[in-house]
């Protein structure tokens, strides 16, 4: 997935660039993440003003994570925004001289992969609910409390006050 910068810059016409593109070496590791679709990607390309590209369009795919209550699995279909504008670097640049809305190439042949990459995996959701009322599990049986309840004692007792817990009750003696 690359554009020839010289080429887009000096053109009267948007270039399109569709493809896919497999990100799931981009979310290894990640333990919510069962799996991911590859990348359905739609861009366009297009002048900017001198030395500049503007690339815009949408990454569309989808991704199985768990639900961050009861680990049930989600599927979860994604949208994408995606707007880069690339600025061909004649010069090596002072760190005042920066532009941090501008990416800055200094190769004819811009690959647009990682930049893909990066934008699909700062737009991942940080977690997911297999419903919106998702009640989660029991934290001391695991017990799923959407498909039933349990018998578990779950009060919570503030630790300042935990050695009066059993002050009132009657003891046998």
């Amino acid at each position: 997935m690359k554009i020839h910068f010289r080429k887009i810059a000096n053109a009267d016409e948007p270039e399109h660039i569709h493809g896919t593109l497999d990100v799931s070496e981009a979310v290894k590791g990640r333990k919510d993440i069962l799996s991911v679709s590859p990348l359905s990607v739609d861009l366009k390309a297009l002048p900017a003003g001198t030395d500049t590209v503007d690339v815009a369009g949408t990454l569309r795919g989808e991704a199985v994570m768990l639900c961050s209550r009861c680990l049930a699995e989600v599927r979860t279909k994604l949208d994408i925004p995606f707007a880069e504008t690339y600025r061909w670097l004649k010069q090596p640049l002072l760190p005042d001289d920066e532009d941090e809305d501008l990416i800055y190439v200094s190769d004819e042949v811009v690959e647009l992969a990682p930049f893909v990459e990066e934008n699909f995996v700062l737009h991942l959701p940080d977690s997911v609910l297999c419903k919106a009322d998702c009640l989660g599990l029991c934290q001391t049986c695991g017990q799923n409390w959407n498909e039933g309840t349990c018998s578990c004692d779950n009060t919570v007792i503030d630790p300042r006050f935990a050695g009066l817990k059993g002050l009132f009750t009657k003891q046998d003696d």
